[in-house]
């Protein structure tokens, strides 16, 4: 029953949203409002279609019902009800339906926020939108569907009896619940670990986000509405996708440090990159969409810069469900492949020539030239590209040379990290130094004596602060050079804080933390800026310590014996084989004990997991750490004697500062939030001098 309803909710979802197109366009087109609320209301009935349809297998999973052929492929009986309710994004069909509900939730937010303060927008806004979810149904319904269901045809020869469709075929019989079960396949080994179960939905909220102000900047060129009416709409949906995007990359790097087994958190993959690409594109609108909105200039390059993220997130998606890439990150290959290139190359082109359209007829001019290359416009422009040249090294690195290798060359040629690491490195100093400058300069023109009197109290802060690395046994020129840029940057936001709060207590009597809340409460998108670029300052730290002063060694030891490494002591105590988990996992773990300066700090547990049922990536290998601010000590089990376990081969490393990537991140996402707050408009002085009117007939004073 629950795959008839979730395949029927499909369909009529499929139809609704299919006339909220055609309704709201026809209705804007002819003036006729009944036809726009029409497209309305059915935009707002997709939602609820969507949702009832993916609650459908969201029951179905968690009720196991393994006769329908999703729930078998990803759960089974052993598996933990925790894992059977992430399993709805473990695989192909049933993310993409997880990714519509999204795409319908943040669609009817957008509507139901945005209808009355930015009407002409809305009809064109809601076409596109439900554009995108249509392109998403059709391949659910007609190529990926989650409620395809096994049936036995006893007509057929025996090899070929076992079939799967979404309708009853004539003549077939229902399998046998038992023999489902006992063969349902279970979720992907290296899924089921609690990042995973929270990164995916993350990186789809992240890239759903981008939806809604992708829809604004078409609706806007659609409609000729070229103010900044279509930012105003949508610059918190695109603050909010960036923070769902951010945290999905970071939740990404801590399930690759703890379940991968090779002691790092990012790799350059293809698919991280994929993930990445709208990340650096969608944190360049960010900046840039500020200068349109103080200098009403920058109009091309920002509907350039949107057009740029959103269909960075669909190649993305492309390249990571068609099997155009190979990772352990990526879906199986399938029959999206075409569709979502055509879907792709199809949005963006239209979406370019609507802008090119717009210029032409001169409806996009801006309304200032750049006065100077040291103004704050001029940094931030400076900020964007280089943004965009990273997204393009990576890119092709990722992407380019692969695939024009392939096609041109008839050769597989595959860009490692060994390029990431010499192209990127010095795009990312200069933009920590961008980062750091641009908020010293002013709007219009600022004046290089200026710049540097502002620069000249964080710079010789970060001066001392490298000298204390020198001084304090540090002589690697590069990381010198990188902890300086990175804590320029860093330096720069305290700096600007602080004297925020003294110049407030100047005037106000009050506690410096309250003086804090209060910059944060009268201007969150300048002190929340702030506290982002603190936040990635400690995350570039945790990056260059962890990259060049990762220590790693590999030793062989028999239970008793011990290694030494940079002051610490490992001792191997005992290995236990064959253990059994209540999920039917094997696992095989060794119990170490680490000391330092004789004192016992940690008992290490590493240990690989084998999961015998399981078909393809059947094992993961979990890491024991000891994690302080100063380092991670990082040991993996890599092997072990098969007859007695009386010896085993283990890899360690030290990660100095590693998680410092994690607290930074934290830091980042407060700043975040604090950036999208909404504020008060009018001073706080003038809204308490405001008189309350009170409604008519209302007797007495407030209470």
């Amino acid at each position: 029953m629950l795959a008839e309803v979730g395949f029927a909710t499909l369909i009529m979802a499929l139809a609704a949203a299919l006339y909220a197109i055609v309704a709201s366009v026809y209705g804007e087109l002819r003036h006729q409002e009944g036809y726009v609320l029409s497209g309305r209301n059915a935009a707002l009935l997709v939602t609820a279609l969507l949702t009832i349809a993916t609650g459908a297998l969201w029951l179905a999973l968690v009720q196991q019902e393994y006769q329908i052929k999703y729930v078998w492929s990803v759960s089974s009986p052993a598996m933990p009800d925790f894992y059977r309710v992430t399993a709805l994004w473990g695989s192909q069909s049933g993310s993409l339906l997880f990714w519509s509900f999204l795409m319908g939730v943040f669609s009817a937010g957008a509507i139901v926020l945005n209808w009355r303060s930015h009407r002409r927008l809305m009809p064109y806004a809601i076409a596109v939108m439900m554009a995108v979810i249509v392109f998403f149904l059709g391949i659910k319904i007609f190529i990926e569907n989650p409620f395809e269901r096994w049936w036995i045809m006893p007509d057929l020869p025996r090899d070929s009896q076992v079939i799967s469709a979404s309708i009853m075929p004539a003549g077939a019989l229902t399998p046998d619940a038992l023999l489902l079960a006992q063969s349902a396949q279970g979720l992907n080994p290296l899924l089921r670990h609690f990042g995973m179960a929270i990164h995916p939905p993350m990186l789809y909220l992240g890239f759903v986000g981008f939806l809604i102000p992708f829809a604004f900047a078409v609706a806007a060129l659609a409609s000729g509405d070229l103010s900044t009416n279509w930012i105003k709409a949508s610059r918190r949906w695109a603050l909010i996708a960036w923070l769902f995007l951010s945290l999905g990359l970071i939740l990404g790097g801590r399930w690759a440090y703890d379940v991968l087994g090779w002691g790092g958190y990012w790799g350059w993959d293809p698919v991280e990159n994929a993930a990445f690409l709208p990340w650096l594109i969608g944190t360049a609108l960010l900046h840039s969409i500020m200068i349109q909105e103080k200098r009403g200039m920058l109009k091309v390059w920002n509907m350039f810069l949107m057009v740029g993220t959103f269909s960075a997130i669909i190649f993305g998606t492309f390249a990571t469900r068609s099997g155009l890439v190979e990772s352990v990150h990526s879906f199986a290959r399938s029959g999206v492949g075409f569709p979502m290139f055509f879907f792709w190359f199809l949005m963006t082109l239209i979406s370019v020539a609507l802008i090119l359209w717009r210029r032409s007829r001169g409806e996009l001019r801006d309304e200032h030239a750049f006065t100077s290359i040291f103004s704050r416009e001029s940094l931030f422009v400076l900020n964007n590209f280089i943004f965009v040249a990273l997204a393009l090294v990576i890119f092709w690195g990722s992407f380019g040379a692969p695939i024009v290798s392939e096609l041109f060359l008839n050769t597989d040629i595959t860009l490692g990290k060994d390029y990431f690491m010499q192209v990127t490195p010095p795009l990312f100093l200069a933009l920590y130094i961008l980062m750091g400058i641009a908020p010293l300069s002013a709007w219009s023109a600022t004046s290089l004596v200026r710049l540097g009197r502002s620069l000249l109290v964080p710079l010789l802060l970060t001066l001392a602060s490298v000298g204390l690395f020198a001084v304090g046994g540090m002589s690697t020129p590069v990381a010198l050079v990188g902890y300086g840029v990175v804590l320029l940057a860093g330096w720069i936001a305290v700096y600007e804080t602080l004297r925020g709060i003294i110049a407030r207590q100047k005037s106000h009597p009050e506690t410096v933390l309250h003086s804090l809340a209060q910059l944060y409460r009268r201007n969150p998108r300048r002190y929340g800026g702030y506290m982002i670029h603190l936040g990635v300052t400690i995350i570039g730290i945790g990056i260059i310590g962890s990259t060049l002063f990762q220590v790693e060694t590999q030793r062989t030891l028999a239970v008793g014996e011990s290694l030494a490494l940079n002051g610490y002591e490992l001792h191997f105590d005992q290995f236990d084989g064959q253990a059994i988990s209540e999920d039917g996992r094997i696992m095989d773990i060794a119990t170490m004990s680490l000391w330092r300066d004789g004192q016992k700090l940690a008992t290490l547990r590493p240990r690989r997991d084998f999961f015998p049922q399981t078909e393809g990536m059947n094992s993961m290998t979990i890491a024991g750490a000891h994690s302080t601010l100063e380092n991670d000590f990082y040991v993996l089990l890599v092997g072990w004697e098969a007859l007695n376990a009386s010896s085993a081969t283990f890899k360690v490393y030290i990660n100095p500062l590693v998680n410092l990537i994690w607290w930074g991140s934290f830091i980042l996402i407060l700043g975040t939030l604090l950036a999208g707050w909404p504020r008060d408009i009018l001073p706080e002085r003038v809204r308490q001098s405001r008189p309350v009117t009170l409604p008519r007939g209302t007797k007495g004073a407030l209470s």
